[in-house]
């Protein structure tokens, strides 16, 4: 093992049951409450051979949820041709359980709803299934009111009757893999074929930005080994399109998880779903082509209005509140990107029927968007969400209205050092090359899969010398620094999209402090280290 690891393993705590964490060592599903209730009406509906009707969400949670919900089912014994499977339309729908449900229930005969990754606050829905005879068990994992929907089932790590609070962080679709793992556990599936279902777990976890730690990173952990061997020729077709050649938590976060989410943010999400459900190689390549298209079109029309708003320039305020005649669906895309680039919350609003401006914030640190829409209720038509993003109905009668009670609740939060958030914080400080291995780069692989809780590690470079600056790439926007260290030894440092001032760099006069994460170059078959540059501390001589 290298001795860099090593040092990285103590700095962080971290164990070997972490590294390689087993399988068999998770947290007993029936800690959840309701538990036992979803079992056993699931097991009458398998004696019954009843219909039943899964209904999910347009993310990537969502989907996969809905997938590993319906394979759940099957595994258990319901016939395929006894599911249905029922997503809300984004635009006309919104997040959560839509009135169009009680007509499909209807008119399919469903005598069972299991919903994946919402309905903890669909009371009213529930509450008109359950005049018609038709039970509901909720899946979910969002934050829950005082009061839940009366449904004969509600499993919900965060319900305040669920003393495990170790499960809280996970994703609706781990919410579902746990459901699964109680049937397997009653001996209703058979013991191993829940296994297959990893793959997905992994996908909306990663995808919905849940720690990775706790059960979840065993989860993740086995996910990561299901999904190099994915038996879903859907997912092999979007690897492929996606020119992913390594399965990390990269390649996850930024290529397979964007592709899957286009079809929801643009047309329907319905377009992912069948991908992850086909079993046609010939259909899973006409569908993958469609969303490396519709993706595509998102990231036009993401960096169009995300231009607009930078050249018109944001207020002042605390919270930046922006509207424009935008895509729907890009919306929270957006949102995050000013984020990101001006250090403040955001939220950005459309207008979706005359008079009514729809939306998507995001924010970060001490500013609670669910506490923050609670505060501007008055102002809003409807509203919520987690701590870091939310969805918004505003009357553009009130945007005025709505726009400083936001603010003046942000204010009277008296947050300092917002910023620190942003802020990457390096786990251990080199002053030379020589532990910068490929052994290192294995050892750095039994972290993955990355993610809140369990960062990449990035490392500090002090007392190096800066022997070259050149630009890189079609645009020359991308850089590349050539370091030596103490001991004569070269490092590469690649820097995309990189700020300006860094090509100005000197290295007869500029003294530099890079905070690295380490990578594999891979030309020609031969590999080496090289690092991604992700900040910089200029100091000059």
């Amino acid at each position: 093992m290298n001795k860099l690891f090593i040092r990285l393993l103590e700095k962080r705590g971290l164990t070997p049951s972490f590294l390689h964490p087993k399988y068999e060592d998770y947290i007993d599903p029936f800690e959840l409450t309701d538990m036992d209730k979803a079992v056993t009406r699931i097991k009458t509906a398998i004696k019954n051979q009843e219909k039943i009707l899964i209904y999910g969400d347009y993310d990537v949670d969502g989907v996969t949820s809905s997938t590993l919900m319906e394979q759940t089912l099957i595994l258990a014994g319901i016939p395929s041709e006894n599911i249905e499977i029922m997503l809300p339309d984004r635009f006309a729908d919104g997040y959560g359980m839509s009135p169009k449900l009680i007509d499909r229930a209807k008119s399919h005969q469903i005598t069972l709803v299991i919903t994946v990754d919402c309905g903890s606050h669909n009371h009213a829905i529930i509450d008109e299934l359950n005049t018609l005879n038709i039970d509901t068990i909720v899946t979910d994992h969002h934050e829950t009111s005082d009061k839940i929907p009366d449904a004969f089932a509600v499993i919900n790590p965060h319900r305040k009757d669920t003393p495990t609070e170790s499960l809280q962080n996970l994703a609706g679709v781990g919410v579902a893999f746990k459901l699964a793992e109680a049937l397997k556990k009653e001996g209703i599936i058979d013991s191993g074929q829940e296994k297959w279902l990893l793959d997905l777990v992994l996908l909306g976890t990663i995808c919905d930005s849940m720690t990775i730690l706790g059960e979840n990173r065993r989860l993740c952990y086995y996910g990561l080994k299901v999904l190099e061997k994915t038996r879903r020729p859907g997912l092999k077709e979007l690897m492929q399109k996606a020119g992913v050649r390594t399965l990390n938590s990269d390649a996850i976060g930024f290529q397979l998880g964007p592709r899957l989410n286009a079809a929801g943010r643009l047309e329907s999400a319905t377009t992912s779903l069948e991908l992850l459900r086909t079993k046609s190689p010939t259909e899973s390549a006409a569908i993958a082509e469609k969303l490396e298209q519709l993706n595509k079109k998102r990231k036009t029309e993401q960096n169009s209005a995300t231009r607009e708003i930078k050249e018109r320039g944001v207020s002042d305020d605390p919270v930046i509140i922006e509207t424009g005649k935008w895509h729907e669906g890009i919306l929270g895309i957006v949102a995050g990107r000013l984020v990101e680039d001006y250090k403040k919350p955001a939220f950005v609003l459309t207008e979706t029927t005359e008079g009514v401006l729809k939306g998507s914030g995001r924010s970060f640190g001490d500013f609670n968007l669910a506490d923050a829409l609670a505060h501007a209720k008055d102002t809003i038509i409807g509203g919520g969400g987690h701590a870091s993003a939310a969805g918004v109905k505003v009357a553009r009668e009130n945007l005025f209205k709505f726009r400083e009670q936001l603010n003046e609740y942000y204010r009277s939060l008296h947050l300092v050092d917002q910023e620190k958030y942003f802020t990457k914080s390096p786990d251990l400080e080199l002053t030379d090359f020589s532990d910068l291995t490929l052994e290192l780069l294995d050892d750095l692989k039994s972290l993955e899969p990355f993610g809140p809780g369990n960062e990449e590690p990035i490392f500090r470079l002090k007392n190096v010398q800066l022997v070259n600056v050149a630009r890189m790439g079609a645009d020359q926007n991308h850089l590349r620094l050539d370091l030596r260290d103490k001991n004569g030894k070269y490092l590469k440092l690649v820097a995309f999209f990189a700020p300006e001032k860094w090509f100005t760099l000197d290295p007869a006069y500029d003294q530099i402090e890079p905070i690295i994460k380490v990578t594999e170059n891979d030309f020609n078959g031969v590999k080496s280290v090289e690092a991604r540059l992700l900040d910089l501390i200029i100091q000059e001589v």
